[in-house]
């Protein structure tokens, strides 16, 4: 039977060409995907398994060091790397046949170049990957580098492009922005008439899901891997452990029992119908994706594959055709996604995907007049943040999560693997795996489906939109409130969302009200009629000094001159106690925790590698603060503050390492029932010493020191600690107590100049003074000697702590990379991180974190940069040579500094500093 041809203009509507398509296409059964016929199961036709590999026919083994679920693409990935890694006694199981899942209808791009190092890294395993399968398996998997291009229409866009150019340099990728005659050359079926230019990165291309597949089982079956088709998992069985914990004792399938400690979740969109089974849920959310493919057309064939933002489209060149997906505005949601059903299609929507296509056809003219081959329509998974869920559940030793990849799993898919297996084998990643980890949720929020589904829905909808530092979301909002929250927006506050948290970021001359999600008007809903929030949002929207820098000039400099109020009620809090909380806290902590009660502590949580699993504050308490808490403290115990985002995965760390050891201690989350106020600056002291009958002198209440206090008749905790380097106080308290010791401080505080601050003014100060952010300045690897905070580590004793032995190594042989401070010499530019480092016209790093020092009058940025051994003997020669930022293309002059160029003393955070004027910056 000949397949119909369909000619697709621009004149015609969805609705129309959906007709058409109905009558005429959906009626052929004839379709094939990479030359191999696929049969619709609607229409009853037999399925064929595109694998190519004859499964393992022998009884499952009793035991096994890891199962992997799921035959897709990333559980082919796990596999392979894991047998790679030694360990050999590892199954896969697949309830149907490999790659029948979403797999096989995967369009198999890669695109090298990404707005993180780590992803990345990651993209460019799998490239190495693909380069050498087909010597190792005699197994083609497909690739065919044919280049990418990213298309702009706008400045903003491009100048999104160059910063992703500065990076890609800095990481060894080839990539060059071309104007619109270069584009033409590139690409001669281009329409450019319409854009600024373009990126073009020539080593991208794409790859053969199937054939990608099959060589990876084969590498591993060789190795001694075991691969089971049709073999569906019917339970896991679990046992408990300490806290609330379990731990991974058997597999259960039709062709038997395995037993093991650990278990890879890769079942991809039915990811949570394997979660349940150990009582975990994922955020996952499952939508319709389709793709299209034409008919020949002429002169397409090794042309680049292209990104259309303006269409949430991807032209993926295919033989002499296109493949055409995207991302819809109104997508299908998949309420229930049936497990008996490989190779699953749906029929393609054209009122929901044609408009993916008709903007399509304006970048490539000559899809209006090419036929429809085929098309594909099956389910794909998102996560809320549209990346992958991976890792070691918190609950659930040796249960890993590895799902949620959509169509990225397959240019990420051997880079995750290949850190999934380390995640497996030697209990964390080799990398920073944060952004990947199911720890980056807040845990409530998972089980939320109309949280879940509308975050997922604006991902999915903003997958190609422009990448700008402080990009908020309006999905998902309001699940996390402070007590102050309606009071705080009646005064302006603009609030920014972190792991389910209101958090202030800045504030406006007027109110502007976080709106309920309106979908962006898609499934026909009512667009809001207050955009005031969007529209305060919008002074972020560019890679120049934003509308409202003046806003947080005055918030900072408030700070550094009189003094400013934080709402940090958003902080994760815990409290450690019990029996072994000194033993626990003495193997945890980096820093000295034996001291006596009503001190507090900065430290790092390391893992057994030496990296950097988190920063905290630690007060050691001694009984009295029960009355701020309402939980008894009957034994030394110990409070712990860290960021709201690393919250889940604080809270995890420190289980993982109880249950190990089996102490006898208890922890508290205290994050939602405890209220922080952290009042900052010069006239701090003068303002709380006004409601309080306690003394706030350097004499009796000294820096890094707690105590328990009434403040205007309220009882609080109050801690001398701060991350903005100036003399400050937080204030932690119980819900109730928030509003009127607020009101009260406001009351008291107008004559010193006391102002509202938010998070963007905080995230300024601490850059400037050198304050160390966790996964920014500081990742999981990277070592406290590295970072700078060796001081928060008690290697001058012989007090033994986690991840000792490691740094002990380091120390003893060299530190070949430190995090070094840059500021640029030109006022009128900004930083916002990611830009590279170039020493002598070679890069030679990148910046991990970046802000406006208001202080300084200039852009403060922080990277690490290798040493050398004459360096590591003498830092001063790091002064050497002549150093640049690439920023958008161009390389800016900057100063180098051995130490934070602002208050390098730490006098101010005493109250000694008496400037000229006393003021910092006119």
């Amino acid at each position: 039977m000949n397949r119909p041809t369909l000619i697709f203009r621009k004149r015609r509507s969805h609705i129309q060409f959906g007709k058409v398509f109905r009558n005429l296409f959906m009626k052929a059964n004839d379709v094939r995907y990479n030359g191999r016929p696929i049969h619709y199961p609607a229409y009853g036709k037999e399925l064929k398994n595109l694998s190519s590999l004859a499964a393992d026919k022998a009884t499952l083994p009793s035991e096994a060091d890891v199962v992997v679920i799921g035959g897709g693409s990333l559980g082919c990935n796990v596999l392979y790397y894991l047998t790679k890694l030694g360990i050999n006694n590892v199954i896969l199981l697949e309830a149907h046949q490999l790659t029948s899942g979403t797999t096989w209808h995967t369009a198999g791009l890669l695109f090298e170049l990404r707005h993180s190092d780590v992803d990345t890294q990651l993209i460019r395993t799998t490239r190495d990957l693909l380069l050498g399968l087909e010597d190792e398996t005699g197994i083609n998997p497909g690739w065919i580098m044919n280049g990418g291009l990213m298309v702009a229409q706008c400045k903003n866009r491009l100048d999104e492009y160059k910063r992703l150019m500065s990076l890609g340099r800095t990481q060894g990728i080839e990539t060059y922005i071309l104007d619109p005659k270069e584009t033409s050359e590139v690409h001669p079926l281009m329409n450019t008439s319409d854009i600024v230019g373009t990126l073009y990165s020539p080593r991208d291309g794409t790859m053969d899901p199937s054939g990608f597949c099959t060589a990876l089982t084969r590498a591993a079956r060789r190795a001694g891997a075991k691969v089971y088709e049709n073999c569906p998992v019917t339970d896991i069985c679990t046992a408990e452990k300490l806290l609330g914990g379990k731990r991974v004792t058997e597999v259960h399938t039709p062709l038997g029992v395995v037993r093991t400690n650990a278990v890879v979740n890769a079942a991809g969109s039915w990811g949570n119908h394997i979660a349940k089974m150990v009582g975990v849920e994922l955020p996952l959310t499952i939508v319709e994706h389709s793709i299209i493919f034409t008919e020949k057309i002429p002169g397409i064939k090794n042309t680049p594959n292209v990104r259309e933002p303006a269409a949430s489209a991807v032209l993926k060149v295919h033989g002499d055709s296109l493949a055409v997906t995207g991302f819809e505005k109104s997508p299908v949601l998949v309420e229930k996604l049936a497990t008996d059903s490989p190779f699953m299609l749906y029929d393609l929507k054209w009122d929901v995907f044609g408009e993916v296509f008709e903007k399509s056809v304006n970048r490539i003219p000559a899809l209006e007049s090419a036929g429809i081959k085929s098309t594909i329509c099956g389910p794909e998974s998102f996560t809320p943040d549209i990346k992958p869920i991976l890792g070691e559940d918190p609950t659930v030793e040796g249960f890993f999560h590895f799902c949620g990849g959509n169509g990225t799993c397959m240019m990420l898919g051997g880079g995750l693997g290949q850190q999934m297996a380390k995640w497996v084998i030697h209990g964390r990643p080799e990398v920073d795996m944060f952004s990947y980890d199911i720890r980056r949720f807040h845990k409530p929020l998972n089980s939320n489906k109309h949280w879940v589904h509308a975050k997922s829905h604006e991902c999915f909808m903003n997958r190609y939109s422009v990448k700008y530092k402080h990009n908020e979301p309006l999905a998902g909002r309001g699940q996390r409130l402070s007590p102050l929250h309606e009071v705080l927006e009646k005064q302006g506050c603009v609030f920014q969302e972190s792991h389910g948290w209101e958090k202030p970021g800045w504030f406006n001359s007027h109110p502007s009200h976080v709106q309920p999600y309106d979908w962006y008007g898609a499934y026909d809903k009512q667009v809001n009629t207050d955009q005031r929030y969007c529209d305060a949002l919008k002074h972020d929207h560019t890679f120049d000094l934003p509308m409202h820098h003046d806003v947080l000039r005055k918030e900072c400099l408030s700070c550094r001159n009189k003094a400013a109020i934080f709402d940090l009620s958003h902080l994760a809090k815990f409290c450690l106690t019990g029996p072994d909380a000194q033993v626990a806290a003495d193997w945890l902590f980096t820093a000295d925790v034996s001291r006596e009660p009503g001190t507090s502590v900065y430290t790092c949580l390391l893992n057994k590698m030496g990296g950097v699993e988190g920063l905290l504050n630690v007060s050691i308490f001694n009984g009295e603060e029960e009355v701020v808490f309402g939980q008894p403290f009957t034994s030394r115990s110990f409070y712990l503050t860290s960021d709201c985002q690393v919250e889940y995965h604080v809270l995890s760390h420190l289980l993982k390492e109880i249950r190990t050891h089996r102490w006898d201690v208890e922890i508290v989350n205290h994050t939602d029932n405890i209220s922080v106020l952290s009042v900052q600056g010069p006239e701090s002291r003068q303002i709380l010493q006004r409601l309080s009958d306690a003394t706030f002198n350097n004499a009796s209440f000294p820096v890094s020191t707690q105590k328990v206090l009434s403040v205007c008749g309220e009882t609080v905790l109050a801690r001398r600690v701060t991350s903005t380097g100036e003399m400050g106080w937080e204030l932690h308290m119980p819900n109730k107590s928030a509003q009127p010791i607020y009101e009260a401080l406001m009351d008291v505080g107008k004559p010193f100049g006391l102002v509202n601050a938010g998070y963007r003014a905080l995230e300024s100060l601490s850059a400037e003074k050198g304050e160390r952010n966790w996964h920014t300045d500081t990742r999981p690897d990277d070592t406290p000697l590295e970072a700078g905070l060796t001081s928060s580590c008690k290697l001058n004793t012989r007090m033994n702590f986690l991840g000792r032995e490691a740094l002990e190594r380091q120390q003893s042989s060299v530190v070949h990379k430190k995090l070094m401070t840059f500021t640029l010499k030109d006022p009128s530019k900004p930083l916002w991180g990611n830009e590279g480092i170039w020493r002598d016209c070679s890069p030679v790093g990148f910046l991990r974190r970046a802000d406006y020092a208001f202080s300084l009058g200039l852009a403060i940025g922080y990277g690490y940069v290798k040493l050398s051994t004459e360096e590591i003997e003498d830092p001063g020669l790091l002064k050497k040579g002549v150093w640049e930022i690439e920023s958008m293309g161009e390389l800016l002059d900057v100063t180098i500094h051995l130490n934070h160029p602002f208050d390098p003393e730490g006098l101010r955070v005493n109250g000694d500093l008496v400037l000229e004027d006393g003021l910092v910056c006119q």
